[in-house]
């Protein structure tokens, strides 16, 4: 749907037009009636239009000038000029600016621009099609080069270097040369991953984007990097430096690390951390290197976020992890016991400072945490704010999925939270277990379509009595709580993420986009994009 905006200082132009035109049935949306080009151009400034109907004179800011500035910003825009002069002057400055459509109120008939608004959309159709076929084009291209290089990467961590002229022609052809030059291996891994793998739809989305600001940040010549990726959540990155002793490869990796942290950072919200192994003169060397790095997974897993470290052979402490659980176990639940969600986080972030300051195996502090929550969530289990829904593989999967101490203390203050969360929202409403199980169910499954069939199945109860029962006991019925609570979500990744607004709905289970948008309007008050745009306005100075 294009997005038309009219200016006019009449107004009984403005309302004629807005009126007579069924911008609905041209797959248009009017977006705003301006009376000064001024403020036309605020307005396009948060929100730019793909069509602007313009007067030319009009206080504050003539209509060429609000063509000009908003050509500046998108050049494709359509533009009609709707005006009371027909002096040839006018006309040759709106040539100049490239628009041919030049209309006289006089003689005008809402239908001749609704003539000239089918044309236009035939154009930006054409142009959008055209644009779609590059972009898969040019999607295919970077694919298909991506592919080799992992494939390359792969062949020289995991199969014999037989022929180093063959590999370092290879390497030339991604951007590598190790001609007269050595090269500074790096590991480069994604902080907080489970938590950044839910939220980008899918892991190819994930790898794609990450991949792209890695490419664009070390693209320029005297970057002399390249990245390779390894797998959704490793990549590798090759910095090439001259040989000899005059230049230090570390001294030039740290910046170049430290920019690619910030713009990750601040385009995709999410941190890496890089683990840099030593220089190396032949793709034997590289090799060798490459395989130490991929073994770093105890370096990696007491990293802090958004480190820089040099490879090193870690070592573990000799004591028995196990002889201080019946402590922390017992400790975590007279916390939850005394039913204090404050304690929470300085509880558990004190567990993980003594896990971190005695350096344990990392397996063996996931089967200790493992061990930890499951005995609390048994021991626990008569009581309201601990259900059924974290089986014991899924507890086990999530933990798996975490290479780090920091990921896995940031989920256990979140796991014992969350039942807090829950209780809060309900504890005064209800004390049914059920409605307290179908609360759970929803926030763990706020990716999926949630229906109230499927709820009572799972809660064993028929559907109608269970709906009945959510609404007395809530005072609000169960598809009102879900789209609250999908809402809120949406809200998280609006503030938090650069994604669209479409693969936001389609992360929280929503396959029509409109449908997204008006749930989200009639539960916030506003659209998606109405709410970033507020959220980015009160986040400025």
């Amino acid at each position: 749907m294009y997005k038309v905006m009219l200016v006019d200082d009449d107004y009984p132009v403005l309302e004629l037009l807005s009126g007579a035109i069924d911008w609905a049935k041209l797959d248009m949306e009017l977006v705003g009636l301006y009376e000064n080009g001024a403020v036309a151009m605020e307005a396009a400034a948060l929100d730019m239009p793909d069509i602007v109907v313009t007067d030319i004179g009009m206080p504050r800011m003539n209509g060429l000038e609000l063509i000009r500035g908003l050509k500046d910003k998108h050049p494709a825009i359509r533009v009609a000029i709707l005006s009371c002069h027909n002096e040839f002057h006018f006309a040759q400055q709106a040539m100049k600016l490239n628009v041919q459509e030049y209309m006289l109120k006089d003689t005008l008939n809402p239908e001749d621009l609704e003539k000239l608004l089918k044309q236009f959309k035939i154009s930006l159709d054409e142009e959008y099609h055209s644009r779609e076929r590059h972009n898969q084009l040019r999607h295919l291209v970077d694919r298909n080069r991506e592919q080799h290089k992992e494939t390359f990467l792969r062949a020289t961590i995991h199969e014999p270097v037989l022929n180093e002229v063959s590999w370092m022609r290879e390497a030339e052809s991604f951007g590598f040369s190790l001609k007269g030059r050595t090269c500074l291996p790096v590991a480069c891994y994604i902080d907080g991953q489970r938590l950044a793998r839910q939220r980008f739809v899918s892991d190819d989305v994930l790898r794609f984007a990450l991949n792209n600001i890695m490419e664009e940040v070390l693209s320029s010549e005297e970057r002399e990097a390249v990245h390779f990726a390894y797998d959704v959540l490793r990549s590798f990155i090759f910095i090439s430096a001259p040989g000899g002793i005059k230049t230090n490869p570390y001294d030039r990796a740290l910046p170049l690390l430290a920019e690619l942290q910030h713009a990750v950072e601040k385009t995709l919200k999410i941190k890496i951390s890089f683990i840099i192994g030593k220089i190396s003169a032949a793709p034997s060397e590289i090799k060798q290197e490459l395989n130490g790095l991929l073994t770093a997974n105890g370096q990696r897993f007491y990293m802090e976020p958004k480190a820089i470290e040099k490879w090193r052979i870690m070592a573990y402490s000799g004591q028995d992890l196990f002889a201080v659980y019946d402590e922390a176990v017992t400790a975590l639940r007279e916390m939850l016991i005394e039913s204090n969600p404050g304690m929470v986080q300085p509880m558990v972030e004190k567990w993980m400072s003594y896990l971190r300051e005695n350096r344990f195996p990392p397996e063996t502090v996931r089967d200790w945490i493992l061990k930890l929550v499951l005995d609390l969530k048994l021991k626990l289990k008569s009581m309201q704010l601990f259900r059924n829904h974290f089986s014991v593989e899924i507890l086990h999967k999530e933990l798996l999925e975490m290479d780090t101490l920091q990921e896995m203390g940031e989920w256990m203050i979140h796991f014992f939270s969350s039942f807090f969360l829950v209780a809060e929202d309900v504890k005064v409403l209800s004390k049914r277990p059920e409605v307290l199980d179908a609360c759970q169910y929803v926030s763990l499954h706020l990716n999926k379509k949630i229906s109230l069939d499927e709820v009572s199945e799972q809660l064993f109860l028929n559907p109608s009595y269970f709906s009945r029962l959510f609404k007395k006991e809530t005072g609000e019925t169960f598809i009102e709580y879900v789209n609250r609570m999908k809402v809120e979500r949406a809200k998280e990744l609006l503030d938090q993420t650069n994604l669209a607004v479409s693969k936001i709905g389609e992360s929280l289970g929503y396959d029509n986009h409109s449908y997204f948008i008006k749930m989200f309007k009639s539960v916030a008050g506003m659209t998606p994009l109405e709410y970033r745009g507020l959220a980015e306005t009160t986040r400025q100075p």
